[in-house]
């Protein structure tokens, strides 16, 4: 198993502690349900926004607003796929690829550890809006609640995968592909959210 983490195998009855400093440890950790709430009430924000101060129709705005889901669940993909998973070829590169996502792997129940801390999402969702702003003009304000939402849902079910026992249902896929990402093959299942972009690109597990 090619190693992500620091650790021999996954622990998933401790934790790591990233900081000497009681309260930059502090803020290493957040609930999961204060980034899931900052992001659909910032999706909400701009979606009513964008209802009442532009002149795309409603149709043609709830259509952007799926696009933007849909690529939020391409950015999802790539970004586990190329920056957390990145090759640690020196000193910084290492202490970065490990904070943001090798810890993870390394103690992968840790709940707490599960999403960014919350100014550093509410930096991302800023980031995110200008980005988009100057790209999309007031497009941006229907593709933000998408995109925000897809994020919402990522964090969601990264949470679930980690924290319950699979569902009896279609959803079990992800509860499978992720615990084989995490405990047998890191090089497969990038989404978390949907298996969508593992299929297309070619990193489903293998049968």
């Amino acid at each position: 198993m090619k190693k992500i983490g620091r650790l021999d195998k996954p622990d998933n009855f401790n934790t790591a502690r990233m900081f000497t400093n009681p309260i930059l440890e502090r803020l290493t950790r957040t609930n999961i349900l204060v980034p899931i709430t900052m992001f659909i009430v910032f999706a909400g924000i701009s979606f009513y926004y964008a209802f009442t101060t532009t002149t795309i129709s409603l149709a043609m705005g709830l259509g952007i607003t799926v696009v933007g889901y849909i690529a939020f669940t391409f950015v999802e993909y790539m970004m586990h796929k190329h920056f957390f998973h990145m090759e640690p070829s020196n000193p910084i590169k290492d202490k970065l690829q490990y904070t943001v996502h090798g810890v993870h792997h390394d103690y992968p129940k840790d709940k707490y550890r599960l999403a960014m801390p919350p100014f550093v999402s509410a930096a991302y969702a800023a980031i995110f809006y200008l980005v988009f702003t100057l790209i999309m003009g007031d497009y941006a304000l229907y593709f933000l609640p998408g995109f925000l939402f897809g994020y919402a849902s990522y964090l969601g079910f990264h949470y679930l995968v980690h924290a319950i026992a699979p569902p009896k249902n279609f959803m079990k896929v992800l509860w499978v592909n992720h615990a084989i990402h995490h405990y047998k093959d890191p090089d497969v299942a990038f989404g978390v959210s949907t298996p969508l972009w593992d299929i297309l690109l070619g990193t489903m597990p293998k049968k």
